[in-house]
């Protein structure tokens, strides 16, 4: 691909995401996700993964959750003048102290992970070769984060250990909450992360202790897992196992977590053969490929007891996979996965949540398209492993047919059918946290070219053991400083905060900004009207007032 073409696509999948951030800003922040038709807002957070709409708080005003997901996108696209009012914002206006049952699944990837991958970024945390996105950053963010934690930490309140799927993030756990494999087995990277960045080991050991109890529930002749079960007595509710839905991201964890803090003294899943999360991992990826695996590439769900084959479909949910591979060194078998879910997309322009794939028809109700990353994600990975331009094509097809299909005046538009093409009135924050990030880096991996980092499953950036072990070493010295520092001049930090908004030339962004006025309101960028708003400094536009009375800039 010519670099004049890859710099156009790389220039598409940017206005794809402003273009929804945009519209998010002026139409729903700061409540949690965009209804990009009607150009409204939804506070989505307690209704995540809540199909029955149970239990919905009354009270309840939204967190900002796409502001707070899309963050690490902004560093990613090299914005530093949103990404340091982001930032300002949320250290003055996140609150966790709200009356919602939340999926704790969603809210720990979702939220927290857009917390520690925010504050790790703005101060220089990743990697340890990159200056800090903030100079004037005092680790606002971290406090807030660990609120937060502290709020999930109460769903692993159980007796095997594993925690429940919902919790209250005021008034803790309900009984008789439920929970699936990928629900228990997510939380290794964000807890193992929070722990090490702020001394407390109570969240890494939680995590750690619930994927301990979940792999020693699996079949041991055929090391594998089945889907649903009761985390209080251990017992399976769906014995019907596979790489997608429900069961993802519990493979994705287990090797993370290894190539993320290694195989320190506080990671081992449990003592024995399998002592190691890569230990566990191994096993759990040859019994995928074993018993999940058709000859042709396809994956189907399987009886964890017999191995039989049970539900043979493609999921969306599964096209994270072939990155998994790829993590796993197995870029041959990548290949000829990836090729298959790429002959999904290509023949509906878009991935249906399930695909019968023996006889080629969609699935009877599951039809739709909600913006997922999947496919981009692992199409990302397989080019930066190969190299191999046929890649970068695959994602100039997936941007053009987003915007062909999804785009709206008022954003993207989830896919209620991908046969007629039908849209639903919501735009996801994965959209803009995950999809439009992946695009992004298949055309311009600038933010990564000086970086060491992890994706969460959410497609925010986190360290790897060293720089967190710095970070934490730095955090402690700072603490024993401000000890003996005097009260911080509110002056001078106000002065070093209008210097990061303006200042600023990461990788990928231009040398420096043309212009820039600070709103009125320089902290939380509230306003009357516009006059009250400023000049975008990477821009040069004029930013406006929202009908929610938040400066923005338009697109």
């Amino acid at each position: 691909m010519s670099d004049a073409r890859v710099l156009a696509n790389a220039a598409a999948a940017r206005a794809m995401f402003q273009h929804g951030y945009d519209n998010y800003l002026e139409h729903a922040f700061p409540h949690d996700e965009l209804r990009p038709i009607s150009r409204t807002y939804t506070d989505s957070l307690g209704e995540l993964g809540n199909l029955k709409r149970e239990h919905l708080s009354e009270t309840y005003a939204g967190v900002a959750l796409t502001l707070i997901d899309a963050t690490s996108t902004l560093a990613v696209l090299g914005n530093v003048t949103e990404f340091t009012r982001n930032v300002r914002w949320m250290e003055r206006n996140l609150n966790f102290d709200a009356d919602v049952r939340v999926n704790a699944f969603e809210c720990n990837i979702r939220a927290l992970g857009g917390l520690l991958s925010a504050h790790v970024i703005a101060g220089g945390d990743i990697g340890m070769l990159e200056a800090a996105f903030m100079p004037s950053y005092k680790g606002g963010l971290l406090p807030i984060a660990h609120d937060l934690g502290k709020r999930l930490l109460r769903a692993f309140d159980t007796r095997t250990g594993m925690p429940y799927a919902w919790v209250n993030l005021r008034r803790g756990v309900r009984e008789g909450e439920g929970a699936n494999v990928a629900a228990v087995g997510s939380f290794s990277l964000e807890f193992g992360a929070l722990s090490r960045l702020t001394g407390d080991d109570a969240f890494e050991l939680a995590a750690t202790r619930a994927t301990k109890a979940l792999w020693s529930l699996r079949n041991r002749a055929t090391n594998l897992l089945g889907n649903t079960l009761d985390v209080q007595t251990g017992r399976w509710v769906d014995r019907s196992g596979g790489v997608g839905a429900g069961c993802d991201s519990f493979f994705e964890y287990l090797l993370k977590k290894h190539v993320a803090f290694g195989d320190e003294a506080r990671s081992p899943i449990h003592t024995g053969p399998h002592a190691t999360a890569a230990d566990a991992f191994s096993d759990a990826y040859v019994a995928a490929t074993k018993h999940y695996r058709t000859p042709e590439g396809w994956y189907h769900e399987s009886n964890m007891d017999t191995g039989a084959p049970t539900h043979l479909q493609a999921t969306s949910l599964q096209a994270f996979w072939p990155g998994l591979q790829v993590l796993n060194g197995d870029v041959r078998a990548a290949k000829k996965t990836h090729a298959r879910l790429w002959s999904v997309w290509r023949k509906y322009e878009m991935f249906p949540e399930r695909y019968q794939y023996v006889d080629g028809t969609l699935h009877a109700s599951e039809r739709y398209y909600p913006l997922r990353p999947e496919l981009a994600e692992s199409t990302a990975i397989l080019f930066h492993a190969t190299r191999d331009d046929s890649y970068r094509f695959i994602g100039e097809e997936i941007i053009r047919d987003i915007n062909r299909h999804a785009r709206v005046p008022g954003g993207f538009a989830s896919v209620k059918d991908v046969q007629f093409k039908t849209l639903e009135d919501h735009m996801h924050s994965f959209f803009l946290a995950e999809t439009c990030t992946y695009l992004y880096l298949l055309f311009d991996d600038s933010f990564l070219s000086t970086r060491n980092v992890i994706f969460n499953t959410e497609g925010h950036p986190l360290p790897l053991r060293d720089a967190m072990r710095a970070a934490k070493a730095r955090a402690e010295e700072e603490e024993e400083e401000e000890e003996e520092e005097e009260e911080y001049d509110e002056e001078a930090r106000a002065k070093a905060d209008a210097d990061a908004s303006v200042g600023g030339s990461p990788v990928g962004a231009r040398d420096g900004p043309r212009c820039h006025v600070l709103d009125a309101d320089r902290d939380a960028h509230t306003c009357r009207d516009d006059s009250d708003c400023g000049v975008d400094a990477d821009t040069c536009a004029k930013r406006k007032c929202s009908e929610h009375r938040y400066c923005y800039t338009p697109a």
